[in-house]
């Protein structure tokens, strides 16, 4: 059975993501301590910006990519019955679409 996210492709799916998390996290707070915001307006605005909003979205994706590969290793090492393995990769898979679009919400309704 060949899966996209097992073997290579979640050893790739997992350093990608970490390898931009990290460059967003140490971008942005280069950035941020260049260019400091005070005030929810000024937040806001820079948000707002094209470029920002896609980093943004990219490292939430790359994130929530990171967290399912991560966590759904992690059950099928653990959760032994195969049913509780299914309910419980179902409510992580519910949990991470919720994220999901409340990031999207967030993000792009506005």
């Amino acid at each position: 059975m060949k899966s996209t996210a097992s073997g290579l492709g979640a050893w790739l799916v997992q350093r990608v993501t970490a390898v931009y998390m990290l460059l967003f996290v140490l971008a942005m707070s280069g950035f941020l301590l260049l260019y400091p915001k005070h005030s929810y307006a000024q937040w806001s605005g820079w948000v707002r910006q094209p470029l920002v909003t896609i980093a943004v979205f990219v490292f939430f994706a790359a994130l929530l990519s990171h967290l399912w590969v991560g966590l759904r290793d992690v059950l099928f090492d653990y959760a032994r019955p195969a049913g509780l393995r299914r309910v419980l990769l179902a409510a992580l898979a519910l949990a991470l679409a919720g994220m999901a679009l409340w990031v999207i919400r967030i993000l792009f309704w506005r």
